[in-house]
This record gives C-alpha cells, structure tokens and sequence, in this order.
C-alpha cells in the first residue's frame, strides 16, 4: 500500500531553518507530482509548494523567497526546506502524493516556531 512518511519537524526559534523529508512507498515516485501543505490551529490546510513529476515547482506567496522543495526521484523522497522560519509558519505539515486515480497524505509533522 502507498505510504507517505515525513521528518524532520520540531522546535526552533523565529529566523531559523527545518528541513522536512517525506519517504514515499507504494507509488511510481518518479511519476508522481508531490506537494506539501500546512495545517494551523483553527485553519483550512494550504498548499504551502508542489513540485510536479516534471520538476515544475509553485508555492505559496507566504513563503516564496523562504522556502524551498526540492525532490530525490532515486530515494522516492521530497523535501522542504525552510529557512527564515517565522510564528505564523507553525503548523502541522503534510506531504501529499497526487496519483491519477487519488491522492494521498502522510500523517504529518509539527513545526513549531516561537517568537
């Protein structure tokens, strides 16, 4: 079965960096486009930057020039790497993998940033 499995969340201080990981399992990785999106306390789930099978990449105004998506077609992994991190960016994260026939989510991460 597919299985979509992240990393790499935690607890940093406003300016600081994470990287988030989502192994993937179950799926042609190399054919499938990838996104992550975010969750806050009380909030819809955003697209937060998706990276196509093509490469083609989009994100989310409120973090471009921040964060970056980038993914290893050999390791079936996509990352996030977020720098400049800033309260309004904690969330719980989420990889998703969009299949032709569904789509499919991780079961999150936590990124917390204090001010």
């Amino acid at each position: 079965q597919v299985q979509l499995v992240e990393s790499g969340g935690g607890l940093v201080q406003a300016g600081g960096s994470l990287r988030l990981s989502c192994a993937a399992s179950g799926i042609i990785f190399r054919l499938t486009n990838m996104g992550w999106y975010r969750q806050a306390p009380g909030k819809q789930r955003e697209l937060v930057a998706g990276i196509t099978s093509g490469g083609i990449i989009n994100y989310a105004e409120s973090v471009k020039g921040r964060f970056t998506i980038s993914r290893d077609n050999a390791k079936n992994t996509v990352y996030l790497q977020m720098n400049s991190l800033k309260p309004e960016d904690t969330a719980v994260y989420y990889c998703k993998a969009a299949s032709r026939l569904r789509d499919y989510w991780g079961q999150g991460t936590q990124v917390t940033v204090s001010s």
